[in-house]
């Protein structure tokens, strides 16, 4: 094994495949500019290597990766340090830019909590195993933030208006969630895990999905509850405008969309016209142009006082009770 990243990450070739873990589990994996660097700088030696697939997974059960380090962007801001968050946004979306156009296959292991930066490492990828224990989320609206790493590339792709419905709430996706938005790929029990890279290495003549698919076996994976409400989330976060969404749901009366509504109320307004903005023209942009252009909006966005409070209130503080710098959406045009 070769440690990298102080052990944060460990990273070795077995039978033909890579392997690259995160480990470190008491952040729950979150991402930092070592981290990042590290696992880009990994892939661009294998890039001519003779390997059959890559996988990235963890040594944690709790987590794969919860996200990016956004304590520390936090810091780097109040400290007035602009160039350490730029290496560290602009190195995490180079990795996603490389796991989107690497020549071998990339298999994430998603076992736990994947959030915002963990799902840059996986669903650029072309192959995500999910097992029962999987929660996906991209929550950055919640601290004063937008869904990045790719976000305004892939959420508006998944079916009818899902991706707007989860960038603008950070709603939470179970295994079966996944699945049915085209998030993750496969499933796999969390019992059998561990057994997909050797199985890939065992078999490196056959496709991925093959390989996959025979470990999936038949275990069950419970109905989507996504799938339930889809007509209402299409419905209503089809609308073109902010206020429309919100109205729309106002006129359903029913739990999905009283919990869709509170979430909104409980974001960052700010965030949320950002995210819709963004989310609406990445539709039409390729994942480099998106890529190019939420770097752009992290420069300003960092930097204001509703992801400074936004933040503190969900990871320094822990009070869950940010004070928006504005009570409510009321059309001022976001930062750019």
């Amino acid at each position: 094994m070769t440690d990298t990243a102080a052990g944060d990450i460990v990273a070795d070739v077995h039978r033909g495949v890579g392997r690259i873990l995160l480990n470190r589990p008491k952040a729950l994996n979150a991402l930092t500019t070592g981290m990042v660097v590290a696992i880009d700088r990994v892939l661009a030696e294998w890039e001519h290597a003779p390997l059959s697939a890559v996988v990235i997974a963890s040594t944690s059960t709790k987590a794969f990766c919860a996200g990016g380090d956004i304590r520390t962007i936090r810091e780097h801001s109040l400290a007035g340090d602009a160039e350490a968050s730029e290496r560290f946004f602009a190195s995490e979306y180079r990795l996603n830019a490389r796991i989107a156009e690497y020549a071998v296959p990339v298999v994430s292991l998603i076992d736990g909590v994947c959030m915002g930066g963990g799902l840059g490492l996986s669903v650029h990828g072309g192959f995500r195993v999910v097992t029962e224990r999987a929660m996906l989320a991209m929550p950055e609206t919640g601290i004063g933030f937008f869904p990045d790493v790719g976000a305004s590339y892939f959420l508006p792709r998944l079916p009818g208006a899902i991706g707007m419905y989860l960038g603008l709430t950070g709603h939470r996706l179970d295994a079966a969630d996944t699945l049915y938005t085209g998030l993750a790929t496969h499933y796999v029990p969390a019992d059998g895990i561990d057994a997909v890279g050797d199985a890939l290495a065992d078999n490196p003549g056959d496709p991925v999905d093959v390989v996959l698919n025979r470990l999936a076996g038949r275990s069950p994976v419970a109905k989507s509850r996504l799938a339930e409400v889809r007509g209402d989330v299409d419905w209503a976060f089809g609308a073109p405008a902010l206020g429309e969404i919100e109205k729309r749901l106002r006129h359903r009366d029913t739990p999905w969309a009283a919990g869709a509504l509170a979430a909104l109320e409980a974001a960052s307004p700010q965030s949320l016209e950002i995210t819709h903005a963004l989310l609406a023209r990445g539709r039409q942009r390729t994942l480099r142009e998106c890529l190019d252009d939420e770097l752009a909006l992290t420069r300003t966005t960092i930097r204001t006082s509703d992801f400074l409070e936004g933040v503190r209130a969900a990871l320094v503080d822990k009070d869950r009770t940010p004070d928006w710098q504005r009570a409510s959406l009321d059309g001022r045009t976001p930062p750019a």
